[in-house]
C-alpha cells in the first residue's frame, strides 16, 4: 500500500513539475500596461529581440530582451523587478536616489550595470565587479566582489 502512494505521488510530483516551467512567447502588446509604459519611457529607442510570459506554480512573470543583450524582467502586475545592462548602464531613473548617492560618494568612477529588487532588498552589480546588497531602507547589508575566473 505504501509503495502505491508513493508511486501516486511520484506521478503527481513529475506531472506538476511538467506543467510548472511554461515559458511562451509572447508580443510586447500582451505585456502588462505598466512594462509596456517602463519599457517605453527607459528604452525607448532599444529594439526588442524576445518578449515571454513564464508561468511557475503560483506566479506569472514577464521577461524582455533587448537586440544589444540587455534584458528587464517584470512581475505579473508589471512591475519591474530586474535590469540587466551587460555593454551599457541602468537608467538612472531606475536605480533608488538613496543608491544612486552611496554609489557616487563611494564608487565615483564605477557604473550600475544591474539592479534587482525583491520584496526585502535591493541589490546592484557595478562595473568594477562589486556587488552591493541594500535593504529596503537604502542601508548597505552586504558587499560581494565577483570573481572572473579564465581558464
Amino acid at each position: 500500500m505504501k509503495q502505491i502512494i508513493l508511486l501516486f505521488a511520484c506521478l503527481f510530483a513529475l506531472q506538476g513539475l511538467a506543467k510548472a516551467d511554461d515559458d511562451r512567447a509572447i508580443t510586447v502588446d500582451q505585456l502588462p500596461q505598466k512594462a509596456q509604459e517602463f519599457i517605453q519611457k527607459y528604452f525607448p529607442k532599444n529594439e526588442i529581440s524576445l518578449a515571454k510570459m513564464e508561468k511557475d506554480f503560483w506566479e506569472k512573470k514577464y521577461e524582455v530582451v533587448f537586440v544589444n543583450g540587455e534584458k528587464a524582467e517584470f512581475l505579473k502586475d508589471g512591475s519591474w523587478e530586474k535590469v540587466d545592462c551587460k555593454y551599457s548602464t541602468v537608467p538612472t531613473g531606475i536605480v533608488p536616489q538613496a543608491i544612486k548617492d552611496y554609489v557616487s560618494k563611494h564608487y565615483p568612477e564605477a557604473k550600475i550595470l544591474k539592479i534587482e529588487r525583491d520584496s526585502k532588498t535591493y541589490e546592484v552589480k557595478l562595473n568594477n565587479q562589486l556587488e552591493l546588497e541594500f535593504n529596503k531602507a537604502f542601508q548597505l547589508i552586504d558587499i560581494d566582489e565577483l570573481k572572473c575566473f579564465v581558464e
